[in-house]
Order: C-alpha cells, then sequence, then structure tokens
C-alpha cells in the first residue's frame, strides 16, 4: 500500500509545476528501516512470478524518484536499511543526522539489495560499498559521505535546518535547467566519447535559445533581478 502511494505522489509532483524541489524525511526516529514484517511474512510464499512482479513495483518508485525532472533531497535523520537505502541512492542531494546509520544488510537473511542496487551504486560506485554489501555492516553518515553516500553532514538537531537551507540554493536554479541537468548526469556517464559530444552539443544549442536561458542570460548581462 505505501509503495502504491508513494507511486502516486511521485506521478503527481511530477506533473505540479508548483512544486520545485522534493525533500524526502522519515517521520520519527527512523528515515526507512526497511522491509516491513508483515511484508516479509507474505513474501516468503510467493512464487517466482509473485516476486517478480513485487519487485517490479519497488523498483518502480524508485526509478520514479531518481528520474523526477526536479531536484530531490533527502534527509537521513535515523536508520536507512535495506529498501532505506534506496532512498538515499535516489535522491539528487543526500543530508544526514550526525547520528544517522545506514547499512545493506540484505545478505545476512540470504538476499541481495538487488531492487536498489542500480541506485546505491549510482552513488557509491567505488570499491568501498564492497565491504559493506558483503557483510550487511552498518555504518555511520562518515563512512556514508566517504563512500559517496552521503553529501552533507548536518550539525546536531539542525538537520531540517541544513536540507531547508540546501532547498533553498536550489530554487534559485531554474526548473528546465535544473531538469535538462539531471538528464544529462544520467544519460552521460554511459555514453561513448562520439555521442556524448554531439549530445551534449544540441543541449546547449537548445536551451540558449529557450526561454528560461534567453531570460536569465539578459537579467545577468543587464544586472537585472532572475
Amino acid at each position: 500500500v505505501l509503495l502504491d502511494e508513494l507511486r502516486t505522489v511521485l506521478a503527481e509532483i511530477a506533473r505540479d509545476d508548483t512544486v520545485r524541489v522534493l525533500v524526502v524525511t522519515g517521520r520519527g526516529s527512523s528515515f526507512c528501516a526497511g522491509a516491513d514484517l508483515t511484508w516479509m511474512r507474505k513474501v516468503v510464499d510467493y512464487t517466482f512470478e509473485e516476486n517478480v512482479r513485487d519487485a517490479a513495483v519497488i523498483s518502480e518508485v524508485f526509478t520514479a524518484l531518481y528520474q523526477l525532472r526536479k531536484p530531490t533531497l533527502a534527509a537521513v535523520n535515523g536508520p536507512a536499511i535495506g529498501g532505506g537505502m534506496g532512498f538515499v541512492g535516489a535522491c539528487d542531494v543526500v543530508v544526514a543526522a550526525p547520528d544517522a546509520i545506514f547499512g545493506l544488510s540484505e545478505v545476512r537473511l540470504g538476499l541481495v539489495p538487488a531492487c536498489i542496487g542500480p541506485f546505491v551504486l549510482a552513488r557509491a560506485p567505488g570499491a568501498g560499498i564492497r565491504r559493506y554489501l558483503l557483510t550487511g555492516e552498518r555504518f555511520g553518515p562518515e563512512i556514508g559521505r566517504e563512500l559517496g553516500l552521503v553529501d552533507v553532514i548536518a550539525p546536531p538537531g539542525k538537520l531540517l535546518d541544513e536540507t531547508y537551507r540546501l532547498a533553498g540554493l536550489l530554487l534559485e536554479g531554474a526548473p528546465g535547467a535544473q531538469a535538462t541537468a539531471k538528464e544529462m548526469l544520467e544519460r552521460v556517464p554511459g555514453m561513448p566519447l562520439a555521442e556524448s559530444v554531439p549530445y551534449t552539443v544540441e543541449m546547449i544549442a537548445r536551451l540558449r535559445a529557450a526561454p528560461e536561458a534567453q531570460h536569465g542570460m539578459r537579467s545577468f548581462l543587464e544586472k537585472k533581478p532572475l
């Protein structure tokens, strides 16, 4: 049910031009502590086909968050374990409380973080993540920052203050340009140079001629507020 609600909310946000920035955080003391126990009791008896359908829904939610054409921030207020790491991986900017806890504990249950893997590994592509994926051990925000999973560690008691400060910086950007920047971040790293160069040349040519950039460049040149 929660996944269906998330899918619906993300679709609504994608269509709503009045929403410029999305902040994802947890209610209470946890950010997202992983799978629901009731769901786990059910999935034990799933057939292969049922597991495929169930996993596809989970992946659709994280894909929708990752591909949202608006900046997204994760404010990690507590444990982000298992599936909770999917939100960390799928958001553009991750702010962690000093006592936040991260973990990819699936191997301890005979599983792997498969559905969240594409998003976590996109943020933390280095060798360091291998240890934590294979051991399932938990780690704090300092290690998260070393791995590339965390951008900012907020001062004690200032998680949302720091998150909203960064959201304010994001609001200074032009929405169309930010959407295109996210597209570039997703597509260009996987392209051969022979494809990425003409792709980005055409991208900037389109942007320069668009009303948003025309307004921005003229305002800058004329020293007017954007």
